[in-house]
């Protein structure tokens, strides 16, 4: 193999012709880049922030002076969520038959509710040609758990016992019906794919705690039936593509061609990564395009994650106790409550972002025994994974979210019997739940009327849970934006505002 220096000398020819094609434009362009790139030297200092945040004498003002502020001028404040897990519940779980108790719909069974209820709100296709809209109460028992006197169902069992660390939102409202939208509608702030993700502008903003493995990691449960998920819901949109997320797969192979191909033992790939960077550097000194270095970082993180990932996603040293807690499926890669575990892990070796994505909540038909299935597959992982952050005082400052896109009607799709019923589409009520930094533990905030299908008090809408999570994390939603096409963009697009009642 040849000398790298021989490769820059051979290209110094057309080096020199590229270079004088490059206009005074290109020129201060090339330059701002230049200058950009020297201030990626100053990311977050983290550790001696949060370390001074555990002196009782320091000051909000001091704490948020010891943060040597990155290329951005991040944060805007001092934060109280240091990473994030988020519980994706993909095709809108029934929050009346959860966590939204409605015992006064059990006298109206089957009565066609009232149009003064829906008012103008939009049907999907699906129910909205039915002649009647029969209302369904809940099959499931309810009862009160803990000092905060939580409503949770008999499907949860395990979410009932950690209540009290429970921020319950019950006036969650969307503007989108369906699910594709909706569930870009969540993760990017828009229904059209194409946008950055949360985990995306996350990144972009904080940077990393790990130079090691991806800042933003996806995780979806295995064998998922319901609603496709793409890739476009982790993507980086128009931001740079260092920021996408990264999914890691159950299997021998977490992560796809990260690997060495068959009969290659990866000893010259230092080397070659070398070679690559030299003639990626000419590339970018002649048109200053910085994708050629969001492309080289990821060849250079793909590089460090064939020591890095299979160090991470190797649980056999977990003991026999943390498997009981999360149950028997955390045993088997790839189930929710495996990826729950995985979280864990993933957050203890710096990765600020970890997505879980859980297909299996679209109940158009038979919806009792679907939730029943569901909760069975996901609720010990979910309740587990909020006891092991907090016993190794982890919950502390980070972050978790549980929801999907949207909730789900009062009136059945469908025919309704005694003991069975199906639920459509609502976005304009349901539940989700955080916990952890900053949040009010053991607290609810929002109200819905007897049908669960207004909000009547404490409205949350998406941008305003996306402003929310920003402000947690330190961030001024309104002033983390990337210019693309001419305008500047935000995660929250021209909407939003912090909900400080969530907020200790």
């Amino acid at each position: 193999m040849c000398d790298h220096h021989d490769i820059l000398k051979s290209n110094n020819k057309d080096l020199q012709s590229v270079e004088k094609q490059i206009d005074r434009r290109n020129f201060l362009k090339k330059t701002s880049l230049g200058l950009g790139a020297l201030a990626l030297g100053s990311l977050l200092n983290t550790e001696k922030a949060w370390s001074t945040i555990g002196n009782p004498a320091a000051s909000p003002e001091d704490i948020l002076n010891n943060y040597n502020k990155n290329r951005l001028g991040l944060p805007h404040h001092l934060p109280k969520a240091k990473r994030i897990i988020y519980l994706f519940q993909s095709g809108g779980p029934s929050q009346m038959d959860l966590f939204d108790y409605k015992p006064k719909l059990v006298d109206m069974f089957g009565q066609d509710l009232p149009k003064s209820v829906i008012g103008k709100t939009r049907l999907t296709g699906m129910s909205g040609s039915q002649s009647t809209l029969p209302i369904a109460p809940s099959l499931f028992n309810f009862k009160q758990y803990g000092e905060s006197r939580a409503w949770v169902s008999e499907l949860m069992p395990h979410t009932a016992e950690i209540v009290d660390d429970l921020c319950f939102i019950k006036g969650m409202q969307t503007d989108q019906i369906n699910h594709t939208p909706a569930i870009n509608f969540f993760q990017t702030g828009h229904q059209l794919p194409g946008r950055p993700s949360i985990g995306s502008w996350l990144s972009y903003g904080l940077g990393s705690d790990n130079e090691n493995l991806p800042t933003f990691i996806t995780l979806v449960s295995k064998n998922g039936k319901g609603q496709p998920l793409n890739a476009s819901l982790w993507g980086n949109g128009f931001l740079p593509t260092e920021h996408q997320g990264v999914q890691f797969r159950s299997g021998k192979d977490p992560v796809l061609y990260l690997n060495n191909p068959d009969n290659y033992d990866g000893n010259d790939r230092k080397k070659m990564l070398e070679y690559l960077g030299d003639l990626n550097s000419i590339q970018h000194d002649a048109y200053g395009d910085p994708e050629i270095q969001a492309r080289m970082k990821q060849y250079e993180m793909a590089y460090k994650m064939q020591t890095s990932v299979p160090e991470v996603t190797d649980t056999s040293d977990e003991p026999d106790h943390i498997f009981e807690m999360y149950g028997k499926d955390s045993r088997n890669s790839g189930t929710y409550a495996a990826n729950c575990l995985m979280a864990r892990k993933l957050l203890e070796k710096g990765v600020k972002f970890v997505q879980i994505y859980h297909q299996g909540w679209d109940q158009h038909v038979a919806c009792p025994g679907g939730l029943r299935n569901q909760c069975k597959k996901t609720d010990q992982g979910t309740a587990a994974l909020i006891k092991d952050l907090k016993q190794r005082g982890m919950l502390d400052d980070t972050l978790v979210v549980w929801g999907g896109e949207f909730g789900r009607t009062v009136y059945s799709q469908g025919q309704l019997t005694d003991k069975n019923y199906g639920r459509d589409h609502h976005p304009k009520a349901f539940t989700m739940w955080m916990a952890g930094a900053g949040v009010k533990p053991g607290f609810t905030y929002g109200e819905t009327d007897d049908f669960s299908y207004n909000v009547t008090k404490d409205p949350v809408h998406v941008h305003d849970f996306h402003a929310t999570l920003l402000h947690l994390f330190g961030i001024d939603h309104e002033r983390l934006t990337f210019k693309h096409q001419g305008r500047r963009f935000r995660l929250t697009d021209v909407h939003g505002h912090v909900v400080k009642d969530l907020l200790t």
